[in-house]
């Protein structure tokens, strides 16, 4: 065995069994002892740190209770899993009171791989994946509960758009939401189960939208992400470390843009879910610098058109020698830019490619997630500005929008929107 140790494992023999003598007589001591070797397969070397990552991967965990709720802030995960729920009629506020305290509950023991306390598979939950669980509550939740007094006056759906929308029922609204993030399709989906589970006889599921981002370890450097049509996504994103007002930016004081305040909002936050449509067909007939005019970004780096990388300072005034704009004033980039800060959001987008409907090639686009403060404030004069001329809406279609509250994040031994009921 020392032998076999020095030159490295090779795989056939982890297939066939042969490291189990190594991982049963003390599975800590085989991977610090592996640690940085290699995997001989055949003639070529696998470095055994990538097989190791894998299982810091899994049992790695996000906190449930806090301040604030997790999957805002949190690292973005490869998979997300956004799941819409409409309140029942004739469903007690006491009961759904009920729902949020057992979502809260189970979200708690499932962050931190242990089972829901109803969970017929504990097994799947045992490795986290940084699992987060995010308790949203949409416009109609508070008619339902017959406390409309307490709606945030920004808790509206979004105004129409008609140059650009195509709003889908189907990919909209919602009384209830949880948005389910790990970076384990297996975890995600578990979760979404058992969660789900607990809302029968008081809320009905109205829709579930998947997405997914790289998957882990794919680009170590952590490069912002890129959406279907190959172009970098969330580039000017607010931190903690870079912007000093960032929980200005991201969390409500209770304070509503009109003056309105509801004190239980405090440390909550708004998402603003857009289902985007892209029709990468025709996405695919223009040529690279077609597409990169539209962006107002180049497609291989990020970077806005007349710098070098992706981070470099944008020059709107910039011309060309024939004295056009180099970022053209129609292109996304253009268009999206903060005209102040109240402009500023964190944006958290996760793609989707689902089946297409007969007749169709392809049913791909994004799911945009953006967390602000007060959307009326952030988000809709910049969606304004891109309905009325973005270059990219000739291959972008909304096909669904819901707006949510994400309340405080729970203390320990509470639940999500306790300061709801009881303010």
């Amino acid at each position: 065995m020392a032998d076999q140790a020095s030159r490295g494992l090779s795989r056939r023999s982890v297939l066939t069994g042969g490291v189990a003598a190594v991982v049963g007589g003390g599975a800590a001591g085989a991977l610090a002892g592996y640690a940085g070797r290699g995997i001989v397969d055949d003639d070529e070397t696998v470095d055994w740190r990538t097989v190791a990552d894998s299982r810091v991967v899994g049992t790695s965990s996000e906190p449930f209770h806090g301040l604030h709720q997790a999957g805002v802030t949190t690292a973005p995960q490869s998979h997300a899993a956004f799941v819409a729920f409409d309140i029942v009629p004739g469903a007690t506020r006491t009961e759904v009171q009920g729902v949020l305290r057992a979502w809260s509950q189970d979200a708690s023991r499932l962050t931190q791989g242990r089972g829901g306390l109803a969970d017929l598979e504990p097994e799947l939950a045992a490795d986290p994946a940084r699992l987060t669980v995010t308790v949203g509550l949409g416009p109609g939740f508070f008619d339902a509960t017959r406390m409309p007094e307490r709606k945030p006056t920004w808790l509206e759906q979004l105004p129409a758009f008609p140059e650009i929308d195509q709003l889908d029922d189907r990919w909209s609204e919602g009384d209830l939401l949880l948005q389910i993030c790990a970076d384990d399709p297996v975890v995600a989906s578990h979760a979404a189960r058992i969660l789900a589970s607990g809302v029968r006889g008081v809320a009905r599921q109205r829709w579930v939208q998947r997405g997914f981002r790289k998957a882990v370890g794919t680009d170590p450097a952590g490069r912002t992400q890129r959406n279907l049509f190959g172009q970098i996504d969330g580039t000017v994103n607010p931190t903690p470390e870079g912007d000093m007002d960032f929980d200005q930016i991201l969390y409500s004081d209770g304070r509503s843009s009109d003056g309105q305040v509801q004190p239980w909002m405090r440390g909550g936050s708004a998402l603003v879910l857009r289902r985007i449509r892209m029709t990468m067909d025709t996405w695919e007939e223009i040529d690279r610098t077609s597409r990169e005019l539209s962006v107002g970004r180049t497609l291989d780096t990020g970077a806005p058109l007349g710098g070098v990388a992706e981070h470099d300072p944008a020059d709107f005034e910039a011309v060309d020698d024939v004295g056009l704009p180099v970022i053209p004033p129609e292109s996304h980039m253009a268009r999206a830019r903060q005209r102040n800060r109240g402009e500023a959001m964190l944006r958290r987008p996760y793609n989707y490619d689902d089946p297409p409907a007969p007749g169709e090639i392809s049913n791909s686009g994004l799911l945009f997630a953006a967390y602000m403060a007060d959307p009326v404030r952030t988000f809709i004069p910049v969606q304004r500005r891109l309905a009325e001329k973005d270059a990219l809406n000739t291959w972008t279609v909304p096909i669904g929008s819901a707006v949510f509250a994400l309340p405080p994040g729970a203390p320990e031994g509470g639940y999500v929107g306790q300061g709801l009921f009881e303010g």
